[in-house]
């Protein structure tokens, strides 16, 4: 008797159980198992994706990205070919730099030669003018020499 009268006040389970049950029967009634078909309808939607839309998408992408890949190895190898020849024409720039300042050097250089060879005719002429001056003076000496005995 006391099996009954715990059973009666303190076990519910019996009690909710049956609420559970007129819970989800309202709720399948009311609803109309609208939730089970968008469940469906999105599982169809995923399935079609994953077997249709998925492998279409990639093998695009696979097309898409080896066009892409040959379009980037062609300008790659553009690039590559214009460094080349501004790296050529860099260097032909500095070798006619280079041989311009050779011209000038060997310019400067044999200016300065002649200029050694003026200056070293320049002073023959010098020191040639000086003697005849100097003999000059001294004739003009003595002969003033000879008026100065007077």
């Amino acid at each position: 008797d006391v099996g009954e009268v715990y059973s009666r006040l303190l076990d519910h389970r019996p009690v909710i159980q049956g609420e559970i049950r007129y819970f989800v029967k309202e709720f399948e009634e009311k609803r109309g198992l609208r939730e089970l078909r968008v469940l469906e309808n999105l599982k169809n939607t995923i399935f079609e994706t994953n077997e249709r839309v998925l492998p279409k998408c990639e093998q695009a992408m696979q097309d898409n990205l080896s066009e892409t890949f040959k379009r980037l190895q062609a300008a790659n190898a553009m690039i590559h070919r214009l460094q080349e020849r501004e790296h050529e024409v860099r260097k032909l720039q500095a070798d006619k730099v280079m041989a311009r300042e050779e011209k000038c050097i060997a310019h400067w250089e044999e200016f300065m030669k002649e200029q050694q060879n003026k200056r070293a005719e320049v002073d023959e002429e010098h020191r040639k003018a000086m003697e005849r001056l100097k003999e000059q003076y001294s004739e003009m000496e003595k002969e003033l020499a000879k008026y100065v005995s007077f």
